[in-house]
């Protein structure tokens, strides 16, 4: 019994990590890399990066590190809401004209944005920040009650 719980434990612990497989590093050496992927849509996820700097002028490493990944999430965030606006739903109408017309599906989308999953953080030697976020095409879908195409 033991045995056969290590086994499924591992197993489990492996499909994570293939899972998040996906999700290449920005980062070689603690400094960002000179390219960079673009934004994806592909498939079943909205894949964004933000990248963010801290000021030089604080002390706490700690309170440089977390400046950063704040500052990466926000632009995350902000590309993620830019690549939703331009999808388009039944009809051949964009999210965004959709927002322009009710503001309930604008509160929907930054709802939607905030829960995104953020797949991967790095930091580089100065203390700057690459977040990686997704969001789940269908999850958005359900959340604003329209098809996506």
């Amino acid at each position: 019994m033991k045995k056969l719980l290590v086994m499924l434990l591992s197993l489990g612990l492996i499909a994570g990590l293939t899972a998040c497989a996906g999700t290449q590093s920005h980062t070689k050496g603690g400094e960002l890399k000179k390219t960079l992927d673009g934004e994806t849509q592909a498939n079943d996820y909205i894949q964004t990066v933000g990248i963010g700097a801290a000021d030089k002028k604080m002390d706490n490493k700690t309170q440089r590190m977390a400046t950063s990944r704040n500052a990466a999430i926000v632009m995350a965030q902000y590309e993620m809401v830019g690549i939703i606006k331009g999808l388009q739903i039944e009809g051949g109408v964009k999210v965004s004209q959709a927002m322009e017309t009710d503001s309930s599906i604008s509160a929907l989308v930054n709802e939607s944005v905030k829960g995104a999953e953020i797949m991967k953080t790095e930091w580089t030697a100065d203390d700057g920040c690459i977040v990686t976020m997704r969001l789940s095409k269908k999850r958005l879908a359900t959340m604003l009650k329209m098809n996506l195409k």
